[in-house]
């Protein structure tokens, strides 16, 4: 599985978490929601550290990543973050 960012999901993110060079994104898991890969379960972010990581991808010096834990969620999907020019907000795409 990979973990892909456009580059205005990456910009939303910097300014929205005040990210800079060397930070680090967790997308993990929540109880709730909806998904297109796991129903009742959606998907959160959050500025973290990786504990046991299982998947991540640098983009200009910030890496975003998923705990092993988490990674049941995808069903061995890649998640592709876009982002919604109507929504001004990233999108979560599973491939």
């Amino acid at each position: 599985m990979d973990v892909k960012i456009d580059a205005n999901a990456l910009n939303w993110y910097k300014d929205e978490l005040d990210l800079q060079n060397g930070d680090y994104v967790r997308f993990f898991v929540r109880y709730g929601g909806c998904s297109a890969v796991q129903q009742g379960f959606s998907l959160g972010v959050a500025k973290d550290r990786p504990q046991h990581l299982g998947v991540s991808t640098e983009v200009e010096g910030i890496t975003f990543f998923i705990e092993e834990q988490d990674v049941w969620y995808f069903d061995d999907h890649d998640l592709v973050v876009g982002y919604s020019t109507s929504l001004e907000e990233p999108e979560f795409q599973y491939a």
